[in-house]
Protein backbone atom coordinates (compact mmCIF):
# COMPACT_ATOMS: atom_id res chain seq x y z
CA UNK A 1 0.00 0.00 0.00
CA UNK A 2 0.96 3.60 -0.30
CA UNK A 3 2.70 5.01 2.76
CA UNK A 4 1.85 8.71 2.89
CA UNK A 5 3.48 9.08 6.31
CA UNK A 6 6.82 7.86 5.00
CA UNK A 7 6.54 9.70 1.68
CA UNK A 8 4.22 12.72 1.88
CA UNK A 9 2.08 13.58 -1.11
CA UNK A 10 3.96 15.53 -3.69
CA UNK A 11 3.03 19.20 -4.02
CA UNK A 12 1.84 20.69 -7.25
CA UNK A 13 4.60 21.04 -9.75
CA UNK A 14 6.70 24.16 -9.27
CA UNK A 15 10.18 25.33 -10.14
CA UNK A 16 11.79 23.45 -7.25
CA UNK A 17 9.99 20.10 -7.73
CA UNK A 18 11.39 17.18 -9.72
CA UNK A 19 10.49 17.03 -13.38
CA UNK A 20 7.19 15.26 -13.93
CA UNK A 21 6.79 12.54 -16.54
CA UNK A 22 3.47 12.10 -18.37
CA UNK A 23 1.87 8.67 -18.00
CA UNK A 24 -1.41 6.78 -18.14
CA UNK A 25 -2.53 5.19 -14.90
CA UNK A 26 -4.50 1.93 -14.95
CA UNK A 27 -5.86 1.67 -11.42
CA UNK A 28 -7.01 -1.95 -11.74
CA UNK A 29 -10.65 -0.98 -11.28
CA UNK A 30 -11.27 0.26 -14.80
CA UNK A 31 -9.88 -0.80 -18.16
CA UNK A 32 -9.59 2.83 -19.16
CA UNK A 33 -6.33 4.55 -18.44
CA UNK A 34 -6.32 7.89 -16.63
CA UNK A 35 -3.89 10.65 -17.56
CA UNK A 36 -1.36 11.32 -14.82
CA UNK A 37 2.02 12.83 -14.06
CA UNK A 38 4.77 10.95 -12.25
CA UNK A 39 7.44 12.53 -10.06
CA UNK A 40 10.56 10.71 -8.87
CA UNK A 41 12.59 11.75 -5.84
CA UNK A 42 15.66 10.39 -4.09
CA UNK A 43 14.94 8.22 -1.06
CA UNK A 44 17.00 6.44 1.59
CA UNK A 45 16.82 3.04 -0.17
CA UNK A 46 16.31 4.26 -3.73
CA UNK A 47 13.92 6.43 -5.79
CA UNK A 48 10.41 7.13 -4.49
CA UNK A 49 7.48 7.69 -6.81
CA UNK A 50 4.68 10.22 -6.51
CA UNK A 51 1.62 9.75 -8.71
CA UNK A 52 -0.37 12.86 -9.69
CA UNK A 53 -3.68 11.78 -11.27
CA UNK A 54 -5.02 14.52 -13.50
CA UNK A 55 -8.66 13.67 -12.90
CA UNK A 56 -10.61 16.48 -11.17
CA UNK A 57 -10.43 16.18 -7.37
CA UNK A 58 -7.82 13.38 -7.41
CA UNK A 59 -5.08 13.58 -4.80
CA UNK A 60 -1.43 12.59 -5.28
CA UNK A 61 -0.23 9.21 -4.02
CA UNK A 62 3.29 8.48 -2.79
CA UNK A 63 5.01 5.11 -3.10
CA UNK A 64 8.20 4.03 -1.36
CA UNK A 65 11.02 2.29 -3.21
CA UNK A 66 9.92 -1.21 -2.17
CA UNK A 67 6.29 -0.59 -3.15
CA UNK A 68 7.11 -0.38 -6.85
CA UNK A 69 8.31 -3.04 -9.28
CA UNK A 70 10.77 -0.84 -11.13
CA UNK A 71 11.33 -1.54 -14.84
CA UNK A 72 14.82 -2.26 -16.12
CA UNK A 73 17.05 0.51 -17.40
CA UNK A 74 17.75 0.54 -21.11
CA UNK A 75 20.54 1.80 -23.29
CA UNK A 76 19.89 5.28 -24.67
CA UNK A 77 20.46 3.83 -28.15
CA UNK A 78 17.83 1.10 -27.74
CA UNK A 79 14.97 2.63 -25.79
CA UNK A 80 11.64 0.75 -25.99
CA UNK A 81 8.55 2.54 -27.28
CA UNK A 82 6.90 2.38 -23.87
CA UNK A 83 7.52 0.96 -20.42
CA UNK A 84 5.18 -0.30 -17.72
CA UNK A 85 5.64 0.45 -14.04
CA UNK A 86 3.86 -2.01 -11.74
CA UNK A 87 2.28 -0.38 -8.68
CA UNK A 88 1.04 -3.76 -7.43
CA UNK A 89 -2.32 -3.31 -5.63
CA UNK A 90 -2.65 0.15 -7.12
CA UNK A 91 -2.50 -0.86 -10.77
CA UNK A 92 0.20 0.12 -13.21
CA UNK A 93 1.60 3.04 -15.16
CA UNK A 94 2.19 3.09 -18.89
CA UNK A 95 4.84 5.59 -19.94
CA UNK A 96 5.70 6.54 -23.52
CA UNK A 97 8.12 9.33 -22.64
CA UNK A 98 10.84 6.77 -21.96
CA UNK A 99 13.74 9.20 -22.28
CA UNK A 100 12.16 11.54 -19.74
CA UNK A 101 11.54 8.59 -17.39
CA UNK A 102 15.17 7.47 -17.67
CA UNK A 103 16.41 10.99 -16.97
CA UNK A 104 14.09 11.32 -13.95
CA UNK A 105 15.28 7.96 -12.60
CA UNK A 106 18.90 9.03 -12.94
CA UNK A 107 18.19 12.37 -11.27
CA UNK A 108 16.52 10.51 -8.38
CA UNK A 109 19.73 8.55 -7.74
CA UNK A 110 18.81 5.26 -9.37
CA UNK A 111 21.80 3.21 -10.51
CA UNK A 112 21.20 0.04 -12.51
CA UNK A 113 22.56 -3.22 -11.09
CA UNK A 114 25.31 -5.25 -12.69
CA UNK A 115 22.81 -7.48 -14.53
CA UNK A 116 21.13 -4.47 -16.15
CA UNK A 117 24.44 -2.86 -17.04
CA UNK A 118 25.55 -6.12 -18.69
CA UNK A 119 22.44 -5.94 -20.89
CA UNK A 120 23.00 -2.34 -21.91
CA UNK A 121 26.80 -1.97 -22.11
CA UNK A 122 29.00 -4.53 -23.84
CA UNK A 123 32.08 -3.29 -21.96
CA UNK A 124 30.46 -4.23 -18.64
CA UNK A 125 29.44 -7.61 -20.08
CA UNK A 126 32.98 -8.29 -21.35
CA UNK A 127 34.55 -7.25 -18.05
CA UNK A 128 32.13 -9.46 -16.10
CA UNK A 129 32.81 -12.47 -18.33
CA UNK A 130 36.57 -11.98 -18.01
CA UNK A 131 36.30 -11.63 -14.24
CA UNK A 132 34.19 -14.81 -14.06
CA UNK A 133 36.68 -16.78 -16.16
CA UNK A 134 39.56 -15.50 -14.01
CA UNK A 135 37.69 -16.47 -10.86
CA UNK A 136 37.08 -19.99 -12.22
CA UNK A 137 40.75 -20.37 -13.19
CA UNK A 138 41.90 -19.25 -9.75
CA UNK A 139 39.35 -21.52 -8.10
CA UNK A 140 40.57 -24.46 -10.18
CA UNK A 141 44.29 -23.81 -9.84
CA UNK A 142 44.51 -22.67 -6.22
CA UNK A 143 41.13 -22.78 -4.49
CA UNK A 144 40.28 -26.42 -5.11
CA UNK A 145 43.66 -27.91 -4.07
CA UNK A 146 43.73 -25.71 -0.96
CA UNK A 147 40.16 -26.61 0.02
CA UNK A 148 40.78 -30.31 -0.65
CA UNK A 149 43.94 -30.27 1.46
CA UNK A 150 42.13 -28.66 4.39
CA UNK A 151 39.16 -31.04 4.17
CA UNK A 152 41.44 -34.07 3.85
CA UNK A 153 42.92 -33.27 7.27
CA UNK A 154 39.60 -34.22 8.82
CA UNK A 155 39.10 -37.55 7.00
CA UNK A 156 39.64 -40.39 9.52
CA UNK A 157 42.11 -43.18 8.77
CA UNK A 158 39.33 -45.70 9.44
CA UNK A 159 37.43 -44.37 6.43
CA UNK A 160 40.54 -44.67 4.26
CA UNK A 161 41.13 -48.24 5.45
CA UNK A 162 37.54 -49.21 4.65
CA UNK A 163 37.88 -47.65 1.18
CA UNK A 164 41.13 -49.57 0.60
CA UNK A 165 39.54 -52.85 1.69
CA UNK A 166 36.65 -52.44 -0.74
CA UNK A 167 39.01 -51.49 -3.57
CA UNK A 168 41.24 -54.52 -2.98
CA UNK A 169 38.25 -56.86 -2.85
CA UNK A 170 37.04 -55.57 -6.20
CA UNK A 171 40.49 -55.83 -7.82
CA UNK A 172 41.10 -59.31 -6.37
CA UNK A 173 37.86 -60.42 -7.99
CA UNK A 174 38.88 -58.86 -11.29
CA UNK A 175 42.30 -57.94 -12.65
CA UNK A 176 44.50 -59.09 -9.75
CA UNK A 177 45.47 -62.62 -8.77
CA UNK A 178 47.52 -64.10 -5.96
CA UNK A 179 51.27 -63.48 -6.28
CA UNK A 180 53.50 -66.30 -7.52
CA UNK A 181 56.70 -64.74 -6.22
CA UNK A 182 58.53 -67.17 -3.90
CA UNK A 183 57.83 -66.60 -0.22
CA UNK A 184 61.49 -65.91 0.46
CA UNK A 185 61.58 -63.26 -2.27
CA UNK A 186 58.46 -61.59 -0.86
CA UNK A 187 60.02 -61.59 2.61
CA UNK A 188 63.22 -60.05 1.21
CA UNK A 189 61.33 -57.20 -0.49
CA UNK A 190 59.06 -56.69 2.50
CA UNK A 191 62.11 -56.31 4.73
CA UNK A 192 63.44 -53.57 2.45
CA UNK A 193 60.02 -51.92 2.47
CA UNK A 194 59.77 -51.97 6.27
CA UNK A 195 63.21 -50.38 6.56
CA UNK A 196 62.10 -47.67 4.12
CA UNK A 197 58.89 -47.13 6.10
CA UNK A 198 60.98 -46.63 9.24
CA UNK A 199 62.97 -43.93 7.43
CA UNK A 200 59.71 -42.31 6.28
CA UNK A 201 58.74 -41.76 9.92
CA UNK A 202 61.81 -39.54 10.34
CA UNK A 203 60.70 -37.12 7.61
CA UNK A 204 58.40 -34.17 8.43
CA UNK A 205 54.77 -35.34 8.09
CA UNK A 206 52.64 -33.84 5.31
CA UNK A 207 49.58 -33.95 7.58
CA UNK A 208 50.13 -33.38 11.28
CA UNK A 209 49.11 -36.42 13.32
CA UNK A 210 48.64 -38.62 10.25
CA UNK A 211 50.69 -41.80 10.73
CA UNK A 212 49.13 -44.75 8.86
CA UNK A 213 50.62 -48.21 9.21
CA UNK A 214 52.56 -48.84 6.00
CA UNK A 215 52.32 -52.39 4.69
CA UNK A 216 53.41 -54.07 1.46
CA UNK A 217 51.37 -56.68 -0.40
CA UNK A 218 52.04 -58.65 -3.58
CA UNK A 219 49.71 -59.47 -6.46
CA UNK A 220 49.92 -60.77 -9.99
CA UNK A 221 48.37 -58.72 -12.82
CA UNK A 222 48.47 -55.18 -14.24
CA UNK A 223 51.87 -55.86 -15.81
CA UNK A 224 54.90 -54.14 -14.26
CA UNK A 225 53.23 -51.92 -11.74
CA UNK A 226 52.82 -50.80 -8.16
CA UNK A 227 50.14 -48.67 -6.55
CA UNK A 228 49.16 -47.18 -3.22
CA UNK A 229 45.79 -47.35 -1.52
CA UNK A 230 44.65 -44.92 1.16
CA UNK A 231 45.43 -45.82 4.74
CA UNK A 232 48.95 -47.18 4.14
CA UNK A 233 48.55 -50.22 1.87
CA UNK A 234 51.05 -50.50 -1.01
CA UNK A 235 50.76 -53.21 -3.66
CA UNK A 236 53.57 -54.43 -5.94
CA UNK A 237 52.90 -56.71 -8.90
CA UNK A 238 55.04 -59.68 -9.82
CA UNK A 239 55.63 -58.04 -13.20
CA UNK A 240 57.47 -55.13 -11.60
CA UNK A 241 59.89 -57.40 -9.74
CA UNK A 242 60.39 -59.46 -12.90
CA UNK A 243 61.05 -56.34 -14.99
CA UNK A 244 63.81 -55.25 -12.60
CA UNK A 245 65.41 -58.70 -12.71
CA UNK A 246 65.10 -58.93 -16.50
CA UNK A 247 66.96 -55.64 -16.94
CA UNK A 248 69.67 -56.52 -14.43
CA UNK A 249 68.63 -53.84 -11.94
CA UNK A 250 69.20 -54.08 -8.21
CA UNK A 251 66.45 -54.02 -5.63
CA UNK A 252 67.20 -50.32 -5.13
CA UNK A 253 65.11 -49.77 -8.28
CA UNK A 254 62.11 -51.46 -6.65
CA UNK A 255 62.72 -49.64 -3.38
CA UNK A 256 62.64 -46.34 -5.29
CA UNK A 257 59.24 -47.22 -6.75
CA UNK A 258 58.00 -48.15 -3.27
CA UNK A 259 59.28 -44.80 -1.96
CA UNK A 260 57.17 -43.12 -4.65
CA UNK A 261 54.12 -45.07 -3.48
CA UNK A 262 54.77 -44.19 0.16
CA UNK A 263 54.75 -40.58 -1.04
CA UNK A 264 51.20 -41.12 -2.35
CA UNK A 265 50.18 -42.50 1.05
CA UNK A 266 51.83 -39.73 3.07
CA UNK A 267 50.31 -37.02 0.87
CA UNK A 268 46.92 -38.82 1.01
CA UNK A 269 46.57 -38.44 -2.75
CA UNK A 270 43.71 -40.90 -3.20
CA UNK A 271 41.68 -39.22 -0.48
CA UNK A 272 42.54 -35.78 -1.83
CA UNK A 273 41.44 -36.86 -5.30
CA UNK A 274 38.04 -37.93 -3.98
CA UNK A 275 37.68 -34.66 -2.06
CA UNK A 276 38.94 -32.56 -4.99
CA UNK A 277 36.37 -34.08 -7.32
CA UNK A 278 33.66 -33.26 -4.81
CA UNK A 279 34.87 -29.67 -4.45
CA UNK A 280 35.15 -29.34 -8.24
CA UNK A 281 31.66 -30.68 -8.84
CA UNK A 282 30.20 -28.31 -6.27
CA UNK A 283 32.19 -25.35 -7.61
CA UNK A 284 31.35 -26.03 -11.25
CA UNK A 285 27.73 -26.62 -10.35
CA UNK A 286 27.54 -23.22 -8.64
CA UNK A 287 29.38 -21.54 -11.51
CA UNK A 288 27.56 -23.23 -14.41
CA UNK A 289 24.21 -23.80 -12.74
CA UNK A 290 22.03 -26.24 -14.63
CA UNK A 291 23.56 -25.42 -18.01
CA UNK A 292 24.90 -28.88 -18.62
CA UNK A 293 25.74 -31.89 -16.51
CA UNK A 294 28.09 -33.01 -19.27
CA UNK A 295 30.00 -29.74 -19.04
CA UNK A 296 30.41 -30.15 -15.31
CA UNK A 297 31.53 -33.78 -15.63
CA UNK A 298 33.96 -32.98 -18.42
CA UNK A 299 35.43 -30.08 -16.50
CA UNK A 300 35.90 -32.24 -13.42
CA UNK A 301 37.59 -34.93 -15.52
CA UNK A 302 40.08 -32.57 -17.15
CA UNK A 303 40.94 -30.78 -13.93
CA UNK A 304 41.18 -34.10 -12.10
CA UNK A 305 43.83 -35.24 -14.60
CA UNK A 306 45.79 -32.04 -14.02
CA UNK A 307 45.69 -32.60 -10.26
CA UNK A 308 46.89 -36.17 -10.83
CA UNK A 309 49.97 -34.77 -12.56
CA UNK A 310 50.66 -32.64 -9.49
CA UNK A 311 50.25 -35.69 -7.27
CA UNK A 312 52.76 -37.65 -9.34
CA UNK A 313 55.29 -34.85 -9.05
CA UNK A 314 54.74 -34.67 -5.29
CA UNK A 315 55.26 -38.43 -4.99
CA UNK A 316 58.46 -38.24 -7.05
CA UNK A 317 59.76 -35.42 -4.86
CA UNK A 318 58.94 -37.45 -1.77
CA UNK A 319 60.75 -40.49 -3.22
CA UNK A 320 63.84 -38.34 -3.85
CA UNK A 321 63.75 -37.05 -0.27
CA UNK A 322 63.08 -40.47 1.28
CA UNK A 323 65.76 -42.25 -0.74
CA UNK A 324 68.21 -39.51 0.25
CA UNK A 325 67.25 -39.96 3.90
CA UNK A 326 67.92 -43.71 3.56
CA UNK A 327 71.21 -43.03 1.69
CA UNK A 328 69.96 -44.96 -1.35
CA UNK A 329 70.38 -44.02 -5.03
CA UNK A 330 67.43 -42.95 -7.17
CA UNK A 331 69.13 -43.69 -10.50
CA UNK A 332 68.08 -47.40 -10.50
CA UNK A 333 64.43 -46.32 -10.24
CA UNK A 334 64.94 -44.05 -13.27
CA UNK A 335 66.47 -46.94 -15.21
CA UNK A 336 63.51 -49.16 -14.30
CA UNK A 337 60.99 -46.58 -15.53
CA UNK A 338 62.79 -46.23 -18.86
CA UNK A 339 63.15 -50.01 -19.25
CA UNK A 340 59.42 -50.56 -18.68
CA UNK A 341 58.60 -47.78 -21.17
CA UNK A 342 60.93 -49.38 -23.72
CA UNK A 343 59.33 -52.80 -23.23
CA UNK A 344 55.86 -51.30 -23.72
CA UNK A 345 57.00 -49.60 -26.92
CA UNK A 346 58.21 -52.94 -28.29
CA UNK A 347 54.83 -54.52 -27.50
CA UNK A 348 52.99 -51.76 -29.42
CA UNK A 349 55.31 -50.74 -32.29
CA UNK A 350 52.50 -49.13 -34.27
CA UNK A 351 51.58 -46.71 -31.49
CA UNK A 352 53.34 -43.50 -30.49
CA UNK A 353 55.49 -43.88 -27.41
CA UNK A 354 53.33 -43.58 -24.33
CA UNK A 355 54.11 -42.16 -20.95
CA UNK A 356 54.72 -45.61 -19.51
CA UNK A 357 56.55 -46.71 -16.44
CA UNK A 358 54.13 -45.14 -14.01
CA UNK A 359 53.91 -46.86 -10.69
CA UNK A 360 50.17 -46.58 -10.24
CA UNK A 361 47.13 -48.40 -11.66
CA UNK A 362 46.87 -47.92 -15.43
CA UNK A 363 44.97 -44.84 -16.53
CA UNK A 364 43.20 -44.44 -19.84
CA UNK A 365 45.35 -41.55 -21.01
CA UNK A 366 45.92 -40.61 -24.65
CA UNK A 367 49.22 -41.75 -26.18
CA UNK A 368 51.84 -39.03 -26.29
CA UNK A 369 55.58 -38.72 -26.62
CA UNK A 370 57.28 -38.71 -23.20
CA UNK A 371 57.44 -35.15 -22.02
CA UNK A 372 55.31 -34.03 -25.00
CA UNK A 373 53.65 -30.64 -25.07
CA UNK A 374 50.26 -29.39 -26.08
CA UNK A 375 46.73 -30.57 -25.41
CA UNK A 376 47.56 -34.28 -25.37
CA UNK A 377 50.22 -33.67 -22.76
CA UNK A 378 47.70 -31.83 -20.61
CA UNK A 379 45.32 -34.76 -20.83
CA UNK A 380 47.96 -37.24 -19.70
CA UNK A 381 47.94 -37.87 -15.97
CA UNK A 382 51.68 -38.39 -15.57
CA UNK A 383 54.69 -36.19 -16.29
CA UNK A 384 56.85 -37.41 -19.21
CA UNK A 385 58.83 -40.55 -18.45
CA UNK A 386 62.09 -39.16 -19.83
CA UNK A 387 61.72 -36.00 -17.76
CA UNK A 388 60.94 -38.02 -14.63
CA UNK A 389 63.87 -40.36 -15.21
CA UNK A 390 66.25 -37.43 -15.69
CA UNK A 391 65.14 -35.82 -12.44
CA UNK A 392 65.31 -39.10 -10.52
CA UNK A 393 68.78 -39.89 -11.85
CA UNK A 394 69.99 -36.48 -10.72
CA UNK A 395 68.22 -36.85 -7.37
CA UNK A 396 66.55 -33.45 -7.64
CA UNK A 397 63.81 -31.61 -9.56
CA UNK A 398 63.03 -27.90 -10.03
CA UNK A 399 59.50 -28.32 -8.67
CA UNK A 400 60.59 -30.07 -5.47
CA UNK A 401 60.72 -27.96 -2.32
CA UNK A 402 64.27 -27.47 -1.07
Amino acid sequence: MADPSAHPAAPSPDAGAPALVPARWYDGLSSKGQPALVGLSAGARGPTLTLHPLAPGATPRAFGFREVDWPESWSADRLPQRIVVDLRDHGSLEIEAVSAWQAAMHAAGHRPGIAQRMQTRWTVLAATVLASVLALVLFYRYGTPWAATQLTRHVPIAWEAALADRAMQQMDQGTLKASTLPTARQAQLRERFDALAAQARTLPPRYSGYAPRLQLEFRQGMGANAFALPGGRVVMTDGLAQAAAKNGLSDDALVGVLAHEIGHVVHRHTTRTVVEQGVLNIGLGLALGDVSGLLSTGGALLTGLAYSRDHEREADCYAIALMGQAHLPTAPMADLLLAIAHDEDKKHPGKPSEDKGQSDPPKRSPSIEPGGEGLLSLLNSHPGTVQRATELREGRAPHCAR
